[in-house]
């Protein structure tokens, strides 16, 4: 399956639906957050063409064609409405791509790993070097960011990468966000260690630089169409001043955190200004 777009009017959206069903294609409607709702394409064979008709659709929707098309509809649904359940999978990918999705289920998979009792394996493979004979170890300074020590930590940290990595990686390409990933796993892996030393990890530093890539690109480049709301921005700087206080006893790696913040914002004052 795959999501074509949300619409905040179902009525609406299921004039659509019904009219590509009088021309043999099958869509779904599914109820999404914050009143949105989501047309699902069954058959991706026929992507191309829906597509089409949905910018036509979404251009003048009170076309008499589409009207028409729910009067001849309606008396072969038993429902006036039918919210379909696309599977949790189809959702997250069609919200991701295939790094998004990667780091994701590797991060995953490590974690299930240090709740076998793994955990000092898993730590020992993994860390941010101790400049004590495993500094040319390079992966160590980007697979720090896989590394997640609580349930809590991991789906917060996953649920954000999923959000903005996805969003990313579906506007500008796999590449920029494995450009981005690199460059803040490193900056905010060093500047964690320099401050507090080693013991630290997760995928925060890159959420992080995540928020201030998009953020500011937004705000230097909105033509560009990357963009994020302003409620998620408050949310996260929020969560940033906070950690330096040490909520519920937490320790948070709040230098990663900042210093992830300040290399997305930096690299996206790069792209914005002296890329084109």
């Amino acid at each position: 399956m795959h999501r074509l777009a949300g619409l905040n009017n179902p009525r609406q959206a299921q004039a659509f639906i019904d009219y590509m069903a009088s021309r043999g294609i099958a869509l779904s409607l599914a109820p999404e957050p914050e009143g949105m709702f989501a047309i699902w394409l069954e058959d991706t064979q026929h992507l191309v063409e829906v597509q089409a008709e949905l910018n036509q659709f979404l251009n003048n929707p009170h076309d008499t064609k589409y009207q028409a098309a729910s009067w001849d509809t309606a008396e072969t649904r038993t429902a006036k409405f039918h919210y379909g359940s696309p599977d949790l999978l189809a959702i997250i990918k069609s919200q991701a791509g295939p790094f998004s999705l990667s780091v994701m289920v590797v991060a995953i998979a490590i974690y299930g790993l240090w709740l076998l009792g793994l955990q000092q394996p898993v730590f020992n493979v993994f860390h941010f070097p101790l400049m004590e004979g495993d500094q040319w170890q390079l992966w160590r300074f980007f697979t720090h960011a896989l590394i997640h020590f609580s349930t809590l930590h991991i789906i917060f940290n996953c649920l954000w990468w999923w959000i903005l990595g996805g969003q990313l990686e579906r506007h500008s390409g796999s590449a920029k966000l494995v450009q981005l990933f690199l460059i803040s796993a490193l900056v905010s892996g060093f500047a964690q260690f320099w401050l507090h030393g080693p013991n630290f990890g997760g995928l925060s530093g890159v959420v992080y630089a995540l928020l201030g890539y998009i953020w500011w690109m937004g705000w230097l480049a909105p033509q560009r169409g990357l963009s994020i709301p302003k409620p998620y921005v408050a949310f996260m700087l929020a969560w940033l001043v906070l950690g330096f206080a040490q909520p519920f006893g937490m320790s948070v790696a709040n230098m990663a955190h900042l210093f992830g913040l300040i290399s997305g914002c930096g690299l996206a004052l790069v792209d914005a200004k002296l890329r084109r």
